[in-house]
C-alpha cells in the first residue's frame, strides 16, 4: 500500500481539506514530478523576467528550492534546515511565490493549521530571440485595460471605488460604479457581483491565428480593513463562459502597498497578488495550474468584434469573501488588467 492509499483510509483524512492535502502529498511522495511545468522566459515580458530572476539572484532562496525538490515543507521546517531565522525564510518563500517557482498551502492538522510549500517548476529557460524572429508563431500583442473601464458589473455592498487622488464616492454606493469618473479608479472592492471587460478585437484580425490568450492581473479579497487569513473563491468567465477560478487566502494589509497614494489609510487593504489566466489549445490554467479543458478555439477568441472577460465572486461560492482589484497605480505590481495575445 503506498503512502496515498493508507492516508485515504485513515480517519485524520476526514478532517483535513482534501484537495489541498492531495496537493501536498504528491510533493511529499514525490508525485510532484508529473505537476511540474517547463518555464520558457520571453525578453518582450520584462515583468516576468525580472520577477523569476530577482527570485533566483539569492544564494537562500536557491537552497529553499533544493529543499523543496519533491518535499513539501513547513516555513519551520525550512528555517530550522537552513539555520535561519522563520521570518527570513518567510520572506523569502514569499519572494519565490510571486516569481511563480514555489506553490504554497494551509494545511490542516492537529495544532492548528500551518503553511506548507512546494517547488513548482522544473526547469526555467530564457528565449534569447524572442521577438526577433518575424514569423507569425513569435508575435506578441498586449493591450492594458484600466480597471475603472468596465463594460457591464453587478456589484453588492460592501463596495466602493476610488482614483489614486481621492475616494470616487463614500462608501457602498453601488451607483458610483456607473459615474463617468468610475474609469479614472485605481482601486475596486465589493462583496459579490462581478465586473466585465470588454478587449478590442482589432489586433486579433490584423495578426491571424490566435496560439494562446492570457490575462494578468492583481486582486485578493475583500474585508473589513484587511485580514491576512480572509478566503474568497474568485471566478473567472471568458466570452460568456466560465472556466473556473481561484481562492484569494486573504485580503491584505500589515504593510503599505508599494504604489499606494499617501492618502490611503494604513487600516485597509494594501496589496493584492498578480494573477494569469493563460488559455492555449490544450486548456486553461491559472497561475501555472490546470482549471478548465476550454481551449482558445471552444471560448471562441478568434469570433466576434471583443473579447470579454469576467470576474467576480458568486453567491453560490464556498467562500464567499469579496474583492479587490488594484490600478498600476495601487498595490505592488504597477499594471492593469493586461490581456496578452500570441500567434
Amino acid at each position: 500500500m503506498n503512502l496515498f492509499d493508507f492516508f485515504l483510509q485513515t480517519p485524520v483524512y476526514d478532517k483535513l481539506n482534501k484537495e489541498k492535502s492531495l496537493f501536498l502529498l504528491k510533493y511529499s511522495t514525490g508525485e510532484a514530478r508529473i505537476m511540474k511545468q517547463e518555464v520558457v522566459l520571453n525578453l518582450n515580458d520584462v515583468d516576468e523576467v525580472t520577477s523569476i530572476s530577482k527570485a533566483l539572484s539569492s544564494k537562500i532562496r536557491i537552497e529553499i528550492l533544493q529543499l523543496l525538490d519533491n518535499h513539501a515543507l513547513n516555513i519551520s521546517n525550512i528555517a530550522e534546515k537552513l539555520d535561519i531565522p522563520v521570518s527570513t525564510a518567510a520572506l523569502q518563500i514569499k519572494v519565490l511565490e510571486e516569481a511563480g517557482l514555489v506553490v504554497s498551502e494551509p494545511l490542516p492538522g492537529i495544532r492548528g493549521s500551518q503553511k506548507v510549500s512546494g517547488i513548482k517548476v522544473k526547469s526555467v529557460h530564457i528565449d534569447i530571440k524572442a521577438g526577433q524572429d518575424d514569423a507569425p508563431s513569435n508575435r506578441m500583442v498586449r493591450i492594458s485595460m484600466p480597471i475603472g473601464n468596465y463594460s457591464d458589473c453587478s456589484i453588492a455592498a460592501p463596495c466602493g471605488i476610488s482614483s489614486d487622488k481621492n475616494a470616487i464616492s463614500h462608501d457602498d454606493d453601488i451607483e458610483a460604479f456607473y459615474l463617468p469618473e468610475r474609469t479614472t479608479a485605481q482601486i475596486i472592492w465589493f462583496y459579490k457581483g462581478y465586473l466585465e471587460y470588454r478587449f478590442p478585437k482589432r489586433h486579433v484580425n490584423e495578426h491571424g491565428e490566435i496560439r494562446s490568450i492570457e490575462f494578468s492581473f492583481e486582486a485578493c479579497s475583500e474585508a473589513p480593513g484587511y485580514d491576512n487569513n480572509w478566503p474568497s473563491d474568485i471566478t473567472i468567465w471568458i466570452n460568456g463562459i466560465e472556466i473556473g477560478g481561484f481562492r484569494s487566502e486573504g485580503d491584505y494589509g500589515g504593510r503599505r502597498g508599494k504604489l499606494n497614494p499617501d492618502w490611503w489609510p494604513d487600516i485597509l487593504t494594501q496589496y493584492g497578488k498578480l494573477y494569469k489566466v493563460y488559455v492555449d489549445d490544450e486548456g486553461c490554467y491559472i497561475s501555472g495550474e490546470r482549471i478548465s479543458s476550454e481551449t482558445v478555439k471552444t471560448l471562441g477568441i478568434d469570433k466576434g468584434s471583443f473579447v470579454s472577460f469576467k470576474i467576480g465572486v458568486k453567491d453560490s461560492s464556498r467562500y464567499v469573501g469579496g474583492i479587490n482589484l488594484f490600478g498600476d497605480h495601487f498595490g505592488d505590481y504597477g499594471q492593469n488588467i493586461e490581456m496578452r495575445l500570441n500567434y
